[in-house]
């Protein structure tokens, strides 16, 4: 029995107690992130990090949580009142819906009843989650916009054209994907890799794509444009406290869990455990793959936080001349050849007809790129006489009256 008619077998009642079960994990998982990420940014500044409320500073996120629904909600006056409400929410319950497709465990035995730790499984499962994300962003959008200040409404305008730059590069990194599995549905998606190798390993350069995607679509460092704290004091939350901006945060780091779960299902075999470790799927009646299935997600968790602790914030334009003149052509390539590869594989091409085909590509993607970089060479030499300045059109200089600060006269 496949996975998709596993769970058109589960009741009504087991289906409820599941998304209680996802939605708990969500926000534990949170909580964990945030005083993981304050803890492991410590160790990389040599500070302490919290250590004060609960063992080492475990409780730390449950506080702060508890501080900002406590604090005082303040709506400015400028604002529209419903949007301004409205938009926070909508942005944490995109987040959290796009959990409903994400297998999380094999097959497990709940209440006495069958089943998988996933909500349901759709032919069109990674769809649904890029549909959900990309809503997701309207709550960013509505944010800047009802604040009625400026600053908020120019973070919500990056933020629309960050997260909308990168999708593009996200979806056609999960296009080569589709094409080797042969299905759009998580669950198959996951027992593909199951019986072959990774994805990771086989669509490598995919693999990539979609991890840098990944942290520009989820406005983090250096990616975190919409939120330049040295630009837009706080970006399209500036004017939000208390519980609604408690929602946004919750919104960031639940975004984060979620493509970082795409990422462990899509390329690194989902809830299944390393090569050769298979038989650990069955300890504690199959339970144990949700441990596997969130130690891969804290991996891409891992690398969140150090390029945040490692990398500075890139400038508006870098970033956006990355994401449309690199990721985006690179994807498009990369999806021919794997096109190709796929239709030699299955109108029975040699093995060395294969290998030629590849060995070719990656001879003519070398020699293009040392084109490249030699044309960008010859552009920024300029030959002028020895001694003479480039010619730059520069303003003129205000004319400043001289002081006599001697004090005579």
């Amino acid at each position: 029995m496949t996975t998709a008619e596993l769970l058109g077998t589960d009741p009504g009642w087991i289906i409820a107690v599941k998304a209680v079960m996802v939605f708990g994990i969500c926000v534990l998982a949170t909580l964990m992130a945030v005083w993981t990420e304050r803890r492991v940014l410590a160790k990389m500044q040599l500070r302490t990090g919290p250590n004060r409320v609960g063992p080492a500073g475990l409780l730390q996120s449950l506080s702060d949580g508890v501080k900002l629904a406590l604090k005082e909600d303040i709506i400015p006056a400028a604002a529209d009142k419903v949007v301004f409400i409205i938009a926070p929410i909508i942005a944490t319950a995109m987040c959290f819906m796009s959990f409903a497709v994400i297998p999380m465990t094999g097959v497990v035995n709940l209440f006495g009843h069958k089943t998988a730790l996933q909500l349901t499984d759709l032919p069109v499962g990674v769809l649904y989650i890029l549909a959900v994300t990309s809503i997701g962003v309207y709550g960013v959008v509505l944010a800047g916009w009802s604040s009625g200040s400026t600053y908020p409404l120019l973070g919500g305008l990056r933020s629309s054209a960050q997260v909308i730059s990168y999708e593009v590069a996200m979806g056609l990194s999960l296009v080569a994907v589709f094409i080797y599995a042969g299905s759009m549905s998580t669950s198959v998606i996951v027992d593909s890799q199951h019986q072959h190798i990774w994805n990771a390993v086989v669509l490598f350069p995919s693999f990539v794509i979609y991890v840098i995607s990944m942290v520009g679509e989820t406005n983090r460092a250096p990616f975190d444009l919409a939120e330049a704290e040295g630009e837009l004091v706080g970006g399209f939350h500036t004017e939000y406290s208390s519980l609604k901006f408690a929602l946004f945060f919750l919104a960031e780091y639940v975004n984060i869990i979620a493509v970082s779960a795409l990422a462990s299902t899509l390329f690194l075999g989902g809830y299944h455990a390393l090569p050769g470790l298979g038989f650990t799927e069955q300890w504690l009646g199959g339970w144990f793959t949700l441990i596997w299935f969130f130690a891969k997600v804290n991996f891409f968790f891992f690398i969140f936080m150090w390029l945040r602790g490692s990398l500075p914030r890139l400038r508006y334009d870098q970033f956006m001349k990355f994401g449309w003149k690199v990721l985006i052509p690179v994807s498009l390539i990369w999806i021919l050849i794997v096109a190709t590869l796929r239709v030699l594989q299955q109108e029975g091409a040699s093995r060395s007809a294969i290998i030629a085909f590849a060995t070719g590509v990656v001879i003519l993607v070398m020699a293009a790129s040392s084109l490249f970089e030699r044309n960008k060479e010859k552009v920024r030499a300029i030959d002028l006489p020895e001694g003479e300045a480039p010619n730059f059109p520069v303003p003129s200089l205000p004319q400043v009256q001289s002081i006599n600060v001697s004090g005579g006269k």
